[in-house]
C-alpha cells in the first residue's frame, strides 16, 4: 500500500510495501475526545465503482478486494457501534462483529468492549432474529427504531437478545436522534457501512462526519445505487480530503466534513 497524500502522522514510511494492521489503525484513528459531554464522530466506509456504482448483483463484495477488506476490517476494529440498515442486513447476509486479537490491547485501553456492537436501522423490524447477528453476538445487537414501532416486533427482538433503541417519534428512526441516542450509551466512534438509503439519510440530515471511500478500478455501467441515495440536500455539503492511500488500483480516501 502506497500513501500518496500524507497523513496527520508524518512518521509512516511511505514506501511502497503492505501496511501493517497497527499502521492502519494509526492512520483511520478516530479524533482524540475533548474535554466534557462525549461528543459522537459518525464516519461512513463506502466501496464504488469508477462509474459510481456501489454494488454488483446487490452486492459490495464483487467490486471490492483483500485491502480493501483489510481496511473494512481495521475501521470496524476502532469503532464502538457498526450502523447499518435493514435491507443492507438482509443482502449482505450480516453477521456479529469477531473478537481480533490484533485489536484487543487497543480496544481494552480506549475502554471499548472486545468488540463492536452492530446497530440495525429498521423502521418495521422485519429481521430474521434466529440470524447469529441476534441469537450469538459478542455483545448485544443494537436495533434502533421509531416509538412507533410494532410492539410484537418490539418484543421479538428483545426476546431474541437484541437491545431496542427509540430514535423516532414515529415508525421511522431520525438520523440526528440515533446518534444522540447511540452516545448516550457511551456510543461516540461510530461506523456506518450502508446501504446507500441509510447514508442518504444521514447525509441529508447533517451528520456524517467523515467519508471513507474505496474507489475500485472497475466499470459496471447498469443500474446500481451510488453509494448514497434519497433526495437531493438543498446545498451541496464540502468535505476536505484527510488522507489517500493506493494499493494495486485502488484508492483508499477519507475525506471530513470542513
Amino acid at each position: 500500500m502506497r500513501r500518496l497524500f500524507p497523513v496527520t502522522d508524518t512518521t509512516l514510511d511511505p514506501a511502497d510495501r503492505e501496511w501493517d494492521l497497527a499502521e492502519l489503525a494509526q492512520a483511520y484513528a478516530y479524533p482524540e475526545p475533548g474535554t466534557g459531554k462525549p461528543v459522537a464522530w459518525l464516519r461512513a466506509n463506502m466501496v464504488a465503482t469508477l462509474d459510481g456504482a456501489a454494488q454488483h448483483d446487490g452486492r459490495s463484495q464483487p467490486i471490492s478486494n483483500a485491502t480493501d477488506m483489510r481496511v473494512f476490517g481495521t475501521l470496524r476494529a476502532l469503532a464502538d457501534v457498526v450502523l447499518v440498515g435493514a435491507e443492507t442486513v438482509r443482502q449482505e447476509g450480516y453477521r456479529p462483529a469477531r473478537v481480533r486479537a490484533e485489536f484487543a490491547a487497543r480496544r481494552e485501553a480506549a475502554g471499548q468492549q472486545p468488540v463492536p456492537a452492530i446497530a440495525v436501522v429498521s423502521a418495521g423490524l422485519d429481521l430474521d432474529f434466529s440470524l447469529p447477528l441476534f441469537a450469538s453476538p459478542v455483545v448485544p445487537t443494537l436495533i434502533l427504531t421509531g416509538a412507533a414501532a410494532a410492539p410484537d416486533r418490539v418484543a421479538a427482538a428483545e426476546k431474541a437478545g437484541a437491545r431496542v433503541v427509540v430514535a423516532g417519534d414515529g415508525v421511522g428512526v431520525e438520523p440526528a436522534r440515533a446518534v444522540r441516542a447511540l452516545a448516550e450509551l457511551g456510543h461516540t466512534r461510530l461506523l456506518t457501512e450502508g446501504g446507500p438509503r441509510l447514508l442518504g439519510q444521514l447525509v441529508a440530515a447533517g451528520v456524517l462526519d467523515e467519508l471513507c471511500l474505496t474507489v475500485s478500478p472497475m466499470l459496471t455501467a447498469g443500474g446500481a445505487p451510488r453509494i448514497a441515495g434519497g433526495p437531493a440536500v438543498a446545498v451541496p455539503q464540502r468535505f476536505e480530503l484527510a488522507s489517500l492511500l493506493e494499493e494495486a488500483g485502488f484508492l483508499f480516501s477519507r475525506y471530513r466534513r470542513t
